[in-house]
């Protein structure tokens, strides 16, 4: 591994989920405003060790989150689900073009939030190819960054992404990542976690043996 060692924090939901779960457990990764304003300050604290992204899309990225990061001078990565732009709760066209205008990166979390290591090949066109489309045609950009839906991945899906030409790819592998690394696991914030959690469960120094478990577990994941 190469580059500075960093913690990739992930946020979903920001506010109170409407509605069902769209999927099990999604409302696990829905966080109070409050709670995340406060963790987002501890965030900035450690601005140059940390960076921040927000999964699948939804409306409060641009009406919470935004906001609450240029008051702090921050940045973030947003993966929107393509099929889901302009449907209720989520962002529009409109709202993630004002998310690249203010300096945020736009990646892709494919097209209808399932995961990659079940997709067959038309599927999984739709997914890295179509999807990705879609987003960078509404930006007017180019989008080379990818969040694995459920941070689900294998050798097949990797080399899918490097054959399609992503420069990143993010995972939630809830380990620490190195800035110049191509795949970049990241810590998943949960509705539970406080500033005292996410700095005991993501910030926390690692030891010399936590770091050689780190990179098996990451080498044998991407083995698969």
């Amino acid at each position: 591994m190469s580059g500075t060692e960093l913690r990739n924090i992930s946020f979903h939901g920001i506010g109170n989920p409407n509605g069902p779960e769209r999927e099990p457990d999604e409302h696990r990764y829905w966080v109070t405003e409050s709670a995340f304003l406060r963790v987002l300050d501890l965030c900035a604290a450690h601005r140059d060790t940390i960076r921040l992204s927000f999964d699948d899309g939804n409306a409060s990225d641009a009406a919470i989150a935004l906001p609450a990061l240029q008051e702090r001078g921050l940045t973030a990565d947003f993966f929107p689900i393509a099929d889901r732009l302009g449907t209720p709760g989520n962002l529009d066209e409109d709202t993630l073009r004002a998310l690249a205008a203010a300096g945020m990166g736009i990646g892709t979390h494919g097209a209808a939030h399932r995961p990659w290591t079940h997709n067959n090949t038309a599927d999984q066109h739709t997914e890295l190819h179509d999807a990705r489309a879609r987003i960078a045609t509404t930006i007017g950009i180019p989008v080379d960054t990818a969040a694995c839906p459920f941070g689900a991945y294998n050798r097949k899906v990797l080399l899918s992404l490097r054959t399609a030409g992503y420069r990143t790819v993010f995972t939630s592998d809830a380990r620490p990542a190195h800035s110049g690394s191509w795949l970049q696991p990241r810590y998943s914030v949960e509705a539970a976690d406080t500033p005292e959690s996410v700095r005991a469960r993501m910030l926390a120094p690692r030891t010399a043996s936590g770091r050689v478990l780190d990179r098996a577990v990451l080498m044998v994941k991407a083995w698969r």
